[in-house]
């Protein structure tokens, strides 16, 4: 099942760059969600213009697939924030709204999980932090569906399922395993403070679900699952529109040339 998993018993390099943008991440992600409990628009709009200077400024190390990856994980899940909040009523904001960090946050989130799946403590300690992670999130789950929690959660057990299932299947394991800290750590302090509230009762499912759900992971797991499969796509496409421009410029280029040549 951890077949794979990074290799154990080999040493991997650490980078402080990986460890500063998780760091940076978890702090700023704290900080933004509790001067959002009790925020005006105002404050919210201005968080979201600190978000995408943040953002831009982690991409600046990255190199150009990343940089796709959190292009398309930005626009996917501000897709589905849309979706799921305002129209679905899956979990509701303050305001009713989608707030202007949370764009911007998603890409930070995303761009954390690649940090800290290539880091090389989670490398090193991949299946023991799997392991931990499973056992958590399973007695979260299993709590949420006892019948002793103060909000059932029957689409938390769902989602842990399919959280499983993105961490042991999934293409990059790595990556989804390291959502489920980032992701936990905003929903845990988003939902303490009132930034966000989720429905008693899933509007699709018509079952009940904590506040958060336990295996909530697996939403994000999603979003990084689109960005991993989607980069390579979006990347392609360019390299042939260049392509095929190149190839129009040369021959315009070189019917000019023959032009010129017979005057």
């Amino acid at each position: 099942m951890l077949r794979h998993f990074p290799e154990i018993n080999r040493i991997y390099p650490h980078k402080k760059r990986d460890y500063f943008i998780a760091a940076f991440t978890f702090f700023c992600v704290a900080v933004c969600l509790l001067s959002d409990a009790n925020a005006d628009m105002l404050t919210q709009k201005m968080l979201g213009i600190c978000g995408w200077l943040f953002l831009f400024v982690l991409l600046l190390g990255e190199n150009k697939e990343v940089r796709t990856q959190v292009v398309i994980a930005v626009i996917f899940a501000t897709i589905g924030e849309h979706f799921a909040s305002p129209y679905m009523g899956g979990y509701t904001y303050r305001f009713g709204n989608v707030p202007a960090y949370v764009p911007p946050g998603h890409g930070m989130v995303y761009l954390t999980a690649v940090a800290l799946a290539r880091s090389g403590f989670f490398l090193r300690y991949a299946r023991e932090i799997a392991v931990f992670v499973v056992l958590v999130c399973g007695a979260w789950s299993i709590w949420g569906i006892s019948g002793y929690a103060a909000q059932g959660d029957s689409v938390g057990a769902l989602l842990f399922c399919v959280f499983l299932g993105y961490l042991f299947k999934g293409r990059s394991p790595m990556v989804y395993l390291a959502a489920f800290f980032i992701t936990t750590w905003l929903e845990l302090i988003g939902t303490a403070v009132g930034t966000w509230k989720w429905a008693a009762i899933d509007p699709v499912l018509s079952l009940p679900q904590g506040n958060p759900p336990s295996g909530v992971a697996a939403w994000y797991c999603l979003v990084d699952a689109v960005a991993i499969g989607g980069a390579p796509l979006v990347l392609g496409r360019i390299r042939s529109v260049r392509g095929w421009f190149k190839s129009r410029y040369v021959k315009a280029g070189k019917r000019a040339y023959e032009g010129a040549g017979n005057d």
